[in-house]
């Protein structure tokens, strides 16, 4: 599996609408396994987001689906930057389903 982990600053004011589109982006992307958006508590400008794929070619794939180029064309104007990006090897967990092709699903 392929992992990201990311924080992401929106344009003071455009948290809310830029968490939604983000949101919204995420339906119909073949090999993503969780997709996770969150609000930071202690930044009214930050979002997190979590993202498990079965592997990073998946992830690549998914930027050039055609809903995906829309909604980073429209979201672009509402990032004020990146903080950071980190890969990860997800290893499963709760709620995490294993791909198909190695094994049943991990419970944490």
């Amino acid at each position: 599996m392929y992992g990201l982990i990311g924080k992401m600053r929106a344009t003071p004011g455009k948290r809310e609408e830029l968490l939604q589109l983000l949101l919204e982006a995420t339906d119909s992307m073949p090999g993503c396994l969780n997709y996770i958006v969150a609000r930071d508590p202690a930044d009214t400008t930050a979002i997190w987001v979590t993202e498990v794929w079965i592997d990073a070619a998946s992830h690549k794939a998914s930027l050039q689906l055609p809903h995906v180029q829309e909604a980073i064309a429209r979201a672009r104007p509402m990032v004020a930057g990146f903080d950071f990006q980190f890969e990860t090897e997800p290893a499963g967990g709760y709620g995490l389903d294993q791909p198909a092709d190695t094994g049943d699903a991990v419970r944490g």
